[in-house]
């Protein structure tokens, strides 16, 4: 059996002083890469921005996706398409009365939309527009700061959104956001997710050397899993 997964670096959490290093080390291992965007008032911390995209455009042909944290979503929407951001994922608490309009706009700069949920939210909040998603985001940890416990209980949500894609033949994507470590590796394997997003816990933060920690991160996640590990594009089980 193999099972396909993406991975998604999250690089609110890398070490800045090594910023070309780490990239230029992960280009070729990863399928995209994770950019938190936070405005201080939807979460009270303030991370990247359409700016640092442009920076990581410089050294990467991944695709970046953003993950906005924010009040004011179709702000936002209009300045990460003007950056051509790959993925633009809003907060679906705020997004009552602009969704439809924000997927459009997305769409129509030939863009992917992608929704948001943070631990608390229903899936039913999306329902009338998740036909319309490339990606559902779910948030295993509470939105705004790494290192926050682990809520076992959201990986209810992404089973349910496996079910409903395989019944209704949605063609969405599901990512899941916190955590991913040795500790839960194989909580998040078994609710089975397609994008893993890794971030401090589970990869930046193992050693001081982004070849021993990605080295670290897949003893990890083989130990804890089950399954071989194929230069981060795709695991095997043994």
């Amino acid at each position: 059996m193999t099972r396909t997964i993406k991975l998604s670096p999250s690089l609110m959490t890398m070490d800045l002083d090594q910023f070309k290093e780490q990239i230029t080390f992960l280009n070729d291992k990863v399928n995209s890469y994770h950019i938190d965007i936070m405005d201080g008032h939807f979460v009270p911390n303030i991370t990247l921005s359409p700016w640092f995209i442009e920076q990581v455009r410089k050294i990467s042909d991944v695709p970046l996706s953003a993950h906005m944290m924010v009040t004011d979503a179709p702000f936002w929407v209009r300045q990460l398409i003007d950056v051509r951001c790959d993925e633009i994922c809003f907060p679906s608490e705020v997004a009552n009365g602009v969704a439809f309009s924000m997927i459009d706009d997305i769409h129509a700069a030939g863009l992917k939309a992608g929704a948001v949920l943070n631990p608390e939210t229903s899936i039913d909040t999306i329902l009338p527009y998740i036909d319309l998603l490339d990606k559902v985001t779910v948030m295993t940890i509470d939105p705004g700061f790494a290192g926050q416990r682990f809520l076992e209980v959201t990986l209810d949500k992404i089973v349910e959104l496996r079910r409903l894609r395989e019944e209704r033949g949605y063609g969405y994507e599901i990512e899941m956001d916190g955590s991913t470590n040795l500790n839960h590796w194989k909580l998040i394997s078994d609710a089975n997710p397609d994008i893993y997003v890794i971030g401090r816990s589970g990869l930046f933060g193992l050693t001081d050397s982004i070849e021993d920690s990605w080295d670290q991160m897949v003893r990890e996640y083989e130990q804890c899993t089950g399954f071989a590990f194929d230069n981060g594009k795709y695991s095997t089980a043994r």
